[in-house]
Parts: structure tokens; C-alpha cells; sequence
């Protein structure tokens, strides 16, 4: 399988990478703004590597045209470029595997469904939350009552933050989308759809509410904060549920599983999508 990336440089970056190398896959080209991607000798001395978007696409065009077009597209880039750079591969005949947010906007997600049918190329969502043992086993247990579900994630940011687009509403959704979609899928899937949200707080780098569903009411808080120490608990009726490790391949199970023709996509994402900006509106 011939592979494309998007974002090379980024934090996620190597995780899509290694996961790529892991199901023998080739990468054959790769677009970021910033040239510091050394990162990519590790994969191959030929990979194609391209400033410019607009360059870059051109190659994919070329190399389909070519017969040796890509199989799919890791994309890894800012959450509001994943829109359009989505409909890149699709365009040029390719997969897309896009991480989380697909999208910011709910409503955005209609429009990539029709471009799927048009293009007939799937559009895969990375939702590692899923593969995590501990994670399906909760999916897989039978509530009997409704669970009493806490639920507290700090992953601390220094000051950098605050002058990245990551902290641009308009770019990243800020922290409901950008860090607790994460969350909000894990604990739909498992608990079922949202029939009710509140949202007490909602700050750059802090965020509290709770969520209601059939089987559980959840109170969560999400923080960014450098003062304290990193820490993702969860406690189900005052039992405390483990899942800060096992983190290192659940990208390789993601590829696995959309490589053996399953995957994760556009209805998949929907209801996290949907809740985050059904908070981030809350206010």
C-alpha cells in the first residue's frame, strides 16, 4: 500500500508514521510547512517532501495520472485544514485517514459523505480510544443500572500554546474539540448517545460539565494546566478504571483494522463532533 502524509511534523506525526511501517506500507510523499522533518530517514531516503500544499497536490495528481497514484492519505495536519485536505485524497482517488476531529462542524460532515459517494474512497477516522483493552472491555460489559462515571484529564501546555492555532477557537474548536473529543467518543461508545449535555466552565485551557446518557451520568473536566501534574482518571461507581497505559500501538490497530477492510468513519465520528460543538455553544 502507497501511502501520502500530511503533516509530518507534528506532534501525532509519529505514531501515524510507525504505524504506516508497521502494516508494510510505502510513503511515497509527504506535505508540511515546516522543514524540519528529519524525522522521515527513518522511512526511506526518496520520500517526496513538499513545502506547499498546492505542490504537493499537484504530485498526487501527477503520480495517479502516472499509474502509481497513493492508496491513502494520513492526515495529521490543524483541525480546520482537515476539511480540505480530506477532500485532497478523495479527489485524487485516495483513502483518507484523518485524526480526530474530522471535522469542527457537524454540518461539514454531510458534505464528505456525498463526496465518498462520488469518489467511491472512504474517509477512516482515528479513534484509537477504542482499541484500548480496558476500553472494550467497559464497551463490552452489561450495565444493569445507570453507572455514576467521573471522568478528569489534564495534559499540561506551556505558554507556547496560547500563540498556536491550537488555541484559536477557530481553528481548533479549542479544548472540547481539540483535546476532549478524545474523551467524548470513548465515553459515547461505551456508554451510549448523549441525551443531555451541560457545560459549567469552558475556558482556553480549562472546561467542566456533564453528559447524560442511558447508561451512565458522567461528570468530566478537562484542563490544560501547567501547575498541575498530567493525569486521565476515570472512576465508575467509585471504582477506579486504569487506562493511562497501553497507549504505544493503538495506531497500529487503528491501520490494522482499516487495512483488513473495517475502520472507523464519517457516522462514527458524528456523535462526538455533534457534542463537542453542542457544548462549545452552551454558554
Amino acid at each position: 500500500m502507497r501511502f501520502a502524509l500530511i503533516g509530518a511534523a507534528g506532534y501525532i506525526s509519529p505514531r501515524h508514521l510507525q504505524a504506516i511501517k508497521a502494516v508494510g506500507g510505502e510513503i511515497v510523499a509527504v506535505c508540511d510547512p515546516s522543514d524540519s522533518v528529519g524525522i522521515l530517514d527513518k522511512y526511506g531516503y526518496d520520500i517526496g517532501y513538499f513545502s506547499e500544499f498546492e505542490r504537493f497536490d499537484r504530485h498526487l495528481d501527477k503520480l495517479r495520472r502516472e499509474g502509481k497514484g497513493v492508496d491513502y492519505v494520513s492526515i495529521c495536519s490543524p483541525n480546520y485544514l482537515h476539511d480540505a485536505h480530506i477532500r485532497c485524497a478523495l479527489r485524487n482517488r485516495a483513502h483518507a485517514i484523518c485524526e480526530k476531529p474530522l471535522v469542527i462542524n457537524p454540518w461539514n460532515l454531510d458534505a464528505m459523505s456525498v463526496l465518498e459517494e462520488e469518489t467511491g474512497k472512504k474517509v477512516y477516522t482515528v479513534l484509537q480510544l477504542r482499541y484500548h483493552p480496558e476500553i472494550m472491555r467497559l464497551k463490552a460489559h452489561d450495565w444493569q443500572h445507570k453507572a455514576k462515571v467521573t471522568l478528569t484529564y489534564n495534559t499540561p501546555r506551556g505558554a507556547w500554546y496560547k500563540y498556536s492555532w491550537k488555541s484559536d477557537m477557530e481553528k481548533s474548536g479549542g479544548i472540547l474539540t481539540n483535546i476532549g473529543i478524545h474523551l467524548f467518543d470513548m465515553l459515547l461508545w461505551v456508554f451510549g448517545p448523549a441525551a443531555s449535555c451541560k457545560i459549567f466552565c469552558q475556558e482556553r485551557d480549562i472546561a467542566m460539565g456533564q453528559i447524560a446518557t442511558d447508561k451512565a451520568d458522567v461528570k468530566w473536566l478537562l484542563s490544560l494546566l501547567p501547575k498541575r501534574p498530567p493525569s486521565r482518571s476515570m472512576t465508575i461507581d467509585d471504582v477506579p478504571v486504569n487506562f493511562s497505559g497501553g497507549f504505544a500501538d493503538l495506531h497500529t490497530e487503528v491501520y490494522k483494522d482499516i487495512l483488513a477492510g473495517r475502520g472507523y468513519g464519517i457516522e462514527d465520528a458524528r456523535p462526538s463532533i455533534e457534542l463537542a460543538a453542542r457544548l462549545r455553544n452552551d454558554t
